[in-house]
């Protein structure tokens, strides 16, 4: 960590206090990737918890790598991903996906924001045009920004993001309602509330295993979660 002290002057985060959570499912062939990644950049430091209803050992691996694993029954990415977010107790939480799609060694930039006074730092996949997606994916991701962008009078670039840091202080006042379009919800009602909220961008690598979204049911839930919470948080 490059940051010794925050903009206030007050002791900065370090890798002590950051937790990095993920829903997982059936992810076994990238998912011990992931957390050796987290833990080479941590120095081992960082909590991790995977919320996990997999029939595979995905949650055997994610043990014998020292995290935490909380397990439920399928019930979709958001639920999964909304147990994960309000788990840990360090005061800066971190969001990614099992499937080795997201840079782990830009943890400490995220880090950095916080500390620098950032309430969510949210990782731009498409700023560099994440060439390993499925065009159909980064078309849709596009839109969603779009969408997104419109309803909430506030311009966004990637409202479906995996990777994400937030203030814990933040993720526990929200109360948060969606299932698959859950990022986007994340993302949209820290900024519609006047949070410091930045996105910064990242590289996007090709996953590992099978997607488990359907692309046209998926991304209809997406859309009218985007949809959804403009409107709710505009009529707060």
């Amino acid at each position: 960590m490059s940051t010794q002290q925050t903009r206030d002057g007050s002791s900065a985060y370090t890798f002590d206090d950051l937790a990095v959570v993920m829903g997982t499912y059936n992810e076994e062939d990238a998912i011990g990737t992931v957390l050796e990644d987290i833990a080479a950049v941590t120095d081992d430091r960082a909590e991790v918890v995977c919320v996990d209803g997999s029939s595979d050992r995905t949650p055997d691996i994610a043990r014998e790598h020292g995290a935490t694993v909380v397990e439920q029954e399928p019930q979709g990415y958001g639920v999964a991903v909304r147990e994960a977010v309000l788990t840990p107790e360090r005061p800066v939480v971190v969001t990614t996906d099992c499937d080795d799609t997201y840079p782990m060694d830009r943890l400490p930039d995220f880090l950095d924001e916080v500390n620098d006074g950032a309430d969510v730092v949210s990782g731009d996949r498409l700023y560099f045009g994440a060439e390993e997606m499925p065009d159909m994916n980064k078309l849709g991701n596009e839109l969603f920004a779009l969408l997104a962008s419109v309803a909430m009078g506030k311009r966004v670039h990637d409202t479906t993001t995996g990777m994400r840091a937030y203030r814990r202080e933040v993720l526990q006042k929200i109360q948060w309602t969606e299932n698959t379009g859950l990022s986007a919800e994340l993302l949209m009602r820290p900024l519609m509330r006047g949070y410091d909220v930045r996105e910064r961008p990242i590289e996007y690598d090709e996953r590992k295993g099978e997607t488990k979204l359907d692309p046209f049911e998926g991304g209809a839930a997406i859309a009218k979660s985007i949809v959804k919470v403009a409107v709710e948080e505009r009529l707060r």
